[in-house]
């Protein structure tokens, strides 16, 4: 399948995707892909080939059909289904094409999975993880030396803080810079998906995570300005995603939890346990920066799940 879709309709719709919904780089190509699929698969022919007025609902119906038969995952389809419904709207919209013909495609039902979450105890072990990971290494001689170790045992105590308090992806704890963060209030500004920004709770632990770690940030960079990122690496620029996953998987180790964890799973464990101590389904959909409140509503049947599993080891009728 051809990897970039050059013609003139699908870079319209890319300029929108950027410009006007603000979508990521990652995100547009993912729709390029996808209509360049689209043309292959059904129309037969390049995109750049591709005469989008052509296509009829038969085109889409034979596109979900050889998906299927590539054996793709449900939410794969969904997903290209999605895309190419979007692009047609957009082609209707602009009198490119006089009609959508994935409107009335009903996408195949998937099958919704419980997320995985820690319970309090697990993220409380979690959280002390880094302290016990980075003293140990000092006194093995594993880390650079003494104070390579405190830097990183009081950055990362501070990002783990940061994203279980307020139920943040990795990627908007790591973006966070000085001018985000109020630690005498109690809040922080995140930047979402869609670049939608949001007010996020700081609790009062990592608060002090924060200022205990703050201190010894500046041995690595001095400047707090506005703009200056929060959590920084050894080299005192902005840490990545893919650099805190691998010291993840060392805290998981040190607190006894499973390897398949990630840094998304505090977050699943946010919602749940809000939910579990009585938080409103509304309140939690804004604390965490969800469109849909049925996006939300997935970890209800978390806490349901839950309470049944205690029903039925408990009841002496179950």
């Amino acid at each position: 399948m051809t990897t970039t879709c050059i013609n003139p309709s699908v870079e319209k719709f890319l300029a929108y995707l950027r410009n006007e919904r603000q979508a990521s780089e990652h995100t547009v190509s993912g729709y390029a892909l996808d209509i360049a699929d689209f043309s292959e698969t059904a129309l037969g022919l390049s995109c750049a080939k591709a005469d989008w007025a052509t296509a009829e609902v038969q085109h889409a119906r034979a596109f979900v059909v050889a998906l299927q038969e590539r054996s793709c995952a449900k939410t794969t389809i969904q997903r290209k289904i999605s895309a190419m419904r979007s692009f047609y709207r957009f082609l209707v919209r602009e009198g490119i094409a006089e009609k959508n013909p994935f409107a009335g495609l009903i996408s195949p039902k998937k099958s919704r999975k419980l997320p995985k979450y820690l319970s309090v105890e697990e993220v409380g072990r979690l959280l002390d993880a880094p302290s016990e990971f980075w003293r140990n290494a000092a006194a093995k001689g594993l880390s650079k030396d003494a104070e390579s170790a405190k830097f990183a045992y009081a950055r990362d105590s501070a990002l783990l803080e940061v994203i279980y308090s307020g139920g943040l992806r990795i990627s908007e704890a790591i973006g966070l810079n000085f001018s985000d963060i109020d630690l005498s209030r109690g809040v922080m500004k995140v930047r979402g998906k869609g670049k939608k920004e949001r007010i996020a709770a700081l609790g009062a632990p990592a608060v002090r995570a924060i200022g205990n770690y703050l201190p010894i940030r500046r041995t690595r960079n001095e400047t707090e300005l506005p703009a200056a990122p929060v959590f920084v690496n050894k080299n005192g620029t902005r840490i990545t995603p893919r650099s805190f996953q691998r010291f993840f998987k060392n805290y998981l180790s040190t607190a006894g939890l499973r390897p398949d964890m990630t840094p998304h799973k505090l977050r699943h464990s946010f919602a749940t346990h809000l939910l579990d101590a009585g938080a409103d389904l509304r309140s939690v959909q804004e604390l965490l920066g969800h469109a849909n409140l049925s996006t939300t509503q997935i970890y209800t049947h978390i806490s349901s799940e839950r309470l049944k599993a205690v029903y039925n080891q408990a009841h002496p009728r179950a």
